[in-house]
């Protein structure tokens, strides 16, 4: 008998969870109340990245002397950025509307989903109206939304988080962030680079990279004019009459520091989008964290199942949403999943570049698991230098005997292209040789990657011998 299968949100994790279960002859229903490609194709990965070409591309013009051009009446236009963006992701959310519309044996439903018990879910359509759908299993793909600490001011009209930035049309002439992990210094650099004055409050800059990449990162943010106010969280937000002031405590001081800009962003991180979804009235089992799970992504009732932002711990990719949705199809399915769910990169869009896979240096430390390691600076790699970018380093750890390599870590020019490279090395678990006796192209940034690797085995031809 045919299973049916009911997947709630259009996100990455969502709709390709779809699409794998009816590859596999599930009868598939999937709900989606706003846009299909949710958070990621519309107002996440996709927008900011393509933001991110705009700020690349700003960089180069602002170094333009340096590579040997000159002009003037550079100007940028803020509404035109925000058409290019909005045709992207249109164009884009297309694909993804056609791809499911592709499958017969996928049914779409536009509108809110919510339990009415374990095995019917209630949806209120647009027109007003409610439909009820009897499934086999369902999996709950909702996503989650920007999380807004309880900062005293913060309500004050005009404060926004990255979804009401996403839809700015001009560009500021300053802007406060509040928050320094991933989402909060893409945007810094992003718009640091279209010209505006950039000031960042953060306990912590990209306390989820390895130690080094984020001791590292004030240095390249500070050179490239951001302001960072760090060890800090802010505590109070006041409107102005030219914008906003901010006031940051100094962890462990008694001592607050201020800062003012035209336009306020709240970048704290997100909370899983449970709200609304009935799970009390099933008795699914969630903290403020989100749903929780066990190692196949069930939750404590044996039909359900949630994957992506919306459960707890979740590690807030959309590769890993997805990944999640694929194997969880599989299984229910009766197919073995093949997917490597150990093994995630993390890609980071700042200026420069950051990406890791695998364990951090402060992970082997904690668990006190032997290592040794290798650096190789992107200023003795030929590529790096003639693109202009020669900041940054590729950082690799090993098991000692060199037998497998643990973890990969990118801060520098096309670090989130280069870690692939890595993440096959840890999801295999091949030992050094077996990027060491590999020929890399030249000239290539890859070739960083094998210098890094050629240090640990102590035949690196572009590094000086140890003293």
């Amino acid at each position: 008998m045919t299973k049916t299968i009911t997947v709630i949100g259009g996100g990455p994790g969502g709709y390709e969870c779809a699409i794998r279960a009816a590859q596999l002859g599930a009868k598939v229903v999937l709900i989606e109340d706003r846009e299909l490609g949710g958070t990621c194709l519309n107002r996440g990965c996709i927008p900011t990245k393509t933001l991110w070409r705009n700020a690349e591309i700003a960089n180069s013009f602002r170094r333009k002397v340096e590579f040997g051009f000159d002009f003037d009446n550079l100007t940028i236009d803020g509404k035109r950025i925000q058409e290019r963006k909005n045709e992207v992701v249109g164009k884009i959310r297309k694909g993804v509307e056609f791809l499911i519309d592709s499958y017969k044996n996928i049914e779409f439903i536009p509108g809110f989903a919510s339990f009415k018990s374990e095995n019917i879910i209630s949806v209120k359509l647009k027109d007003g109206s409610t439909r009820e759908v009897e499934t086999d299993y369902t999996i709950v793909a909702s996503g989650s939304v920007p999380f807004v600490p309880p900062i005293e001011g913060v309500d004050a009209e005009g404060v926004m988080t990255s979804d009401e930035l996403l839809d700015m049309d001009y560009i500021p002439k300053s802007m406060v962030i509040v928050g320094g992990g991933v989402i909060g210094l893409e945007f810094a650099c992003i718009y640091n680079e279209l010209g505006t004055e950039i000031t960042v409050i953060s306990n912590e800059i990209l306390g989820s990279a390895d130690t080094e990449i984020s001791k590292r990162m004030p240095s390249f943010l500070k050179k490239a004019g951001i302001k960072i106010i760090s060890g800090s969280r802010a505590s109070k937000v006041e409107k102005t009459d030219n914008g906003y002031r901010v006031v940051a405590e100094i962890i462990g001081k008694d001592k607050t520091k201020e800062a003012e800009g035209e336009t306020l962003l709240i970048a704290t991180g997100r909370s899983a989008l449970v709200e609304g979804l009935n799970l009390d009235a099933v008795g699914v089992e969630y903290s403020r964290r989100g749903i929780k799970i066990d190692e196949n992504m069930k939750t404590n009732l044996d039909s359900v199942y949630a994957i992506g932002d919306v459960t707890e711990g979740s590690m807030q990719l959309a590769h890993w949403a997805s990944a999640q949705g694929i194997y969880v199809v599989e299984k229910l399915m009766g197919e073995e999943p093949s997917i490597n769910l150990d093994v995630v990169p993390a890609c980071t869009f700042t200026i420069p570049e950051v990406a890791q896979v695998g364990k951090t240096e402060q992970e082997l430390k904690e668990k006190k698991i032997p290592y040794t390691k290798s650096k190789f600076m992107f200023i003795g790699n030929g590529k790096a230098v003639s693109l202009g970018e020669p900041e940054g380093f590729v950082k690799v750890l090993a098991k000692e005997d060199l037998s497998e390599i643990y973890g990969i870590h990118i801060v520098g020019p096309h670090a989130n292209d280069l870690i692939h490279e890595g993440a096959v090395a840890v999801a295999n678990k091949l030992p050094v040789s077996a990027i060491a006796n590999m020929i890399h192209a030249h000239p290539t940034l890859s070739e960083a990657f094998m210098e890094a690797i050629h240090q640990l085995e102590g035949c690196s031809i572009h590094s000086a011998p140890s003293k």
